[in-house]
């Protein structure tokens, strides 16, 4: 009989997506900025709202913001702005589509002065993942000076939707924090990301 596999429990029990999520993505250091970028559109785009709720739509937005092509994004017009609020495939909210042509601007702004947006972003973790070792998911924090530095960062920079609790989730996301608990099966191989990518 195959042995249970633990995880973090907000990953059980919701779907098949979102254990996937958690299993494939969740915590892996990222080192590619269309990757960033895409992180950056989906946490806004999740303020107020679940996070299966944005998996679910996560291939209308790839299809919708030209695959999450920053410089493509950064051109959208008013009128590709008003075709994007009627396509029931992505969160129909004016202020978060609007924001995504603006980060997009900023996104690139930032590329040009550092070289890679991921050469900015790991800046605020010293170039390596921080290696929390929680034992209960309960003890995951909502934010973090790291994230209180960069949120304040990127609004400095124009960036909108970038308040600290959606920055922390998206160093998450990402892998600058390895928040999985030291239980989970997934702690383990994403520490050893984190080694390999210092």
């Amino acid at each position: 009989m195959a042995k249970a596999v633990t995880r973090c429990k907000w990953a059980e029990g919701v779907s098949l997506n979102y254990i996937e999520y958690h299993d494939t993505e969740w915590g892996v250091p990222v080192w590619d900025d269309r990757v960033q970028f895409e992180f950056l559109i989906l946490e806004g785009a999740q303020a107020g709202l679940s996070w299966s709720t944005i998996l679910n739509k996560r291939d209308g937005y790839r299809r919708m913001f030209a695959e999450f092509d920053p410089t493509k994004v950064s051109r959208f017009t008013e009128k590709r702005i008003e075709k994007l609020l009627l396509d029931s495939s992505i969160v129909r909210n004016r202020l978060k589509v609007n924001s995504a042509v603006t980060n997009a601007k900023a996104f690139l702004k930032v590329q040009k002065e550092f070289g890679t947006f991921c050469d900015y972003i790991w800046g605020f973790v010293g170039g390596k993942p921080i290696q929390s070792m929680l034992k209960k998911d309960c003890d995951v924090p909502a934010t973090s000076p790291e994230s209180d530095a960069l949120s304040n960062d990127l609004k400095k920079r124009g960036f909108k939707f970038v308040g600290s609790t959606i920055i922390y989730a998206h160093m998450q996301a990402t892998g600058m924090v390895n928040d999985h608990v030291v239980s989970c099966f997934r702690h383990k191989p994403c520490k050893a990301m984190a080694k390999n990518s210092a």
